[in-house]
């Protein structure tokens, strides 16, 4: 993913800056927010490891952005598409490293549509620059919103696994689902 900023609609997809930086140790430290990832993270740690990294590495990775309303741009959530790696568990080919979507959304966004306008930019984006190829979500079992999107995004549930403790859920989709049509 080459793209710096994506248009979704009522948002945008874009890098981290350190004005940020309060909102996202807001957000990693909210236990509403990771109730599903393994629990808030500690302040003290999400600050340290801001000052040591800079706020700019949060984003730093291809296709990996923050979720900012318009047109204030203020942050209300996270989002990559990255690769999965191989030493997770819960693959769709045999060689792993499939396009993984991951998301965080902070409570005041929720129930807003703005997860799937700022999914499905991402995702259309990423069938213009990539060849059509799996891509899966990995969700706790029980986080429904979670399973809900996918399955409103166009993700099939395909397997459940155990990780983290907990039963997850891997939802697949074709990229090319997501290519928009050329003109003739």
């Amino acid at each position: 993913m080459t793209a710096l900023h994506i248009d979704a609609g009522e948002v945008v997809l874009r890098k981290a800056r350190e004005a940020d930086r309060e909102a996202l140790i807001a957000h990693v430290t909210d236990a509403d927010v990771r109730a599903h990832l393994g629990g808030p993270q500690p302040r003290a740690g999400v600050e340290r490891d801001l000052d040591e990294a800079g706020i700019a590495a949060v984003t730093a990775a291809p296709g990996a952005y923050l979720i900012a309303v318009k047109p204030t741009g203020d942050f209300v959530g996270t989002m990559s598409l990255t690769r999965r790696g191989v030493h997770h568990p819960g693959h769709v080919t045999p060689d792993g490293e499939e396009l993984e979507l991951a998301y965080t959304l902070s409570r005041s966004a929720w129930g807003r549509g703005l997860a799937f306008a700022a999914a499905s930019a991402l995702l259309r984006r990423a069938a213009a620059e990539l060849p059509a190829e799996p891509v899966i979500i990995v969700t706790q079992s029980a986080n429904a919103r979670s399973l809900n999107l996918a399955r409103r995004l166009g993700f099939t549930p395909a397997m459940t696994f155990e990780e983290y403790g907990c039963q997850q859920t891997l939802a697949v989709v074709n990229l090319g689902e997501f290519a928009v049509p050329q003109a003739p």
